[in-house]
Order: C-alpha cells, then structure tokens, then sequence
C-alpha cells in the first residue's frame, strides 16, 4: 500500500534539508576558515622620468621666449636650474616684492647672474593697482643689451609679467588685438581687464629714445 505525502510534510523535509546543508556548510567554513589577511600598503606612484633623470632640463611654469635674449615664466624652483643655466642668462628681472629666496639667490651668485628686482604687489581685481614707474623702470632693464640674455618672472609669469611684455610689443610697434592674444595665452582664465586697461593707456613715448635691436 502507497503512503501518501501530505504537502505540510514535504515542506517540513525540505527545511529540515535545508538546515542540515547550512549545519554542514558551516562546520566546513570553520574547519577550513583562512587566515586574516592585512591590506598591503600602497605601491608609490612611480616618478616621472624627467625627475629620476638629474640632467633633465625642466623649464619653469609659463616659460617662454619674448624675443632675442628676453625670456618670461612663473617663480624658478631648484628644478629648474639646470634649465636656466643653459640660458647663460646675465640678469633676472623680479617682479614680486617678496624677498628673493636664499636658494635662488645662492644659485645667481655662483652662476653670475644679476637680481633685478620691482616690487609690484600682486593683488586680485577690483584692488589691482600697477605701478607705472615700476613697469617703465623694468623695460629699462630689460631693454638694456648689457643686461641680456634675461628672464623676466613673477609668480605665476601671467598678470605682472603680462604687463611688463604687454607694454615691450607696444614698444615693437604691435597692434593691441596682438598684445592682448599674447597677454591671454598666458594669463588664460584668470585674464585682468584691468591689466589689459593698462597696456592699451601705457605711453611708450619716453621709452622710445632706448633703440635696440628688438624694438
């Protein structure tokens, strides 16, 4: 005679099947638990070539050529000195009015090369005020052959230095939709109407008697 199965039964076998493979399944994990395992420390981010590589010549931020002898950038860091001293430079026109560090000025003695210095604050709009007797007083530097090869800079070589090159290509006779091209590719995002106010009303007339061979 066949035993019927009622279906409150088959359920109950079925969960007692199913707690006897949970019961089996967790004695196995306990025999066979693996060893904590510790978070290895992050691999360091591999250095760039040019920074393993002490005969890399790495420009400063924004470096540039103006012109025969004139160069433009951002504040020269110590990894940038191999890079000026092919240069030859003979002056460096400084545009901050911060003290020169000692590192970079330890490094213009042994190579020779003269500090220049203006002290135009760097202040953001609407409080920027340019100094016009500081800017004039630096193109005589600059325009100087005795003082070339030369690098003129800043901080950031955009706003202050702008202004001193915006105000030399006026001195070269270019158009001011050029000097102000000029000014933007450097200045980029961070572009001072009233940088650009300055360069458009700068009087070049009392510079015009200093003739070299750029201008």
């Amino acid at each position: 005679m066949k035993l019927e199965v009622t279906p409150k039964q088959r359920v109950l076998e079925a969960e007692q099947r199913e707690e006897a493979m949970e019961m089996s399944g967790l004695e196995l994990w306990k025999r066979d638990k693996p060893h904590k395992i510790c978070p290895s420390p992050p691999l360091p981010l591999p250095v760039p070539a040019a920074a393993c590589d002490e005969t890399a010549l790495v420009p400063p931020l924004n470096f540039a050529m103006v012109d025969d002898g004139i160069f433009r950038s951002g504040f020269p860091e110590t990894s940038n000195f191999r890079f000026l001293k092919s240069l030859n430079l003979r002056s460096i026109v400084y545009l901050c009015p911060e003290p020169y560090p000692e590192t970079n000025t330890e490094f213009l003695e042994k190579n020779g090369i003269r500090l220049h210095q203006f002290g135009i604050e760097g202040r953001k709009e609407p409080f920027v005020n340019i100094p016009d007797d500081k800017i004039r007083e630096a193109l005589k530097v600059v325009l100087d052959p005795r003082n070339q090869p030369l690098l003129i800079h800043c901080k950031r070589g955009k706003h202050r230095t702008g202004c001193v090159v915006g105000c030399l290509r006026k001195l070269q006779k270019w158009c001011l939709s050029s000097v102000f091209d000029e000014y933007h590719r450097f200045a980029a995002a961070k572009a001072r109407i009233t940088d650009q106010r300055f360069m458009e009303l700068f009087d070049v007339s009392s510079l015009k008697h200093l003739t070299p061979s750029h201008c």
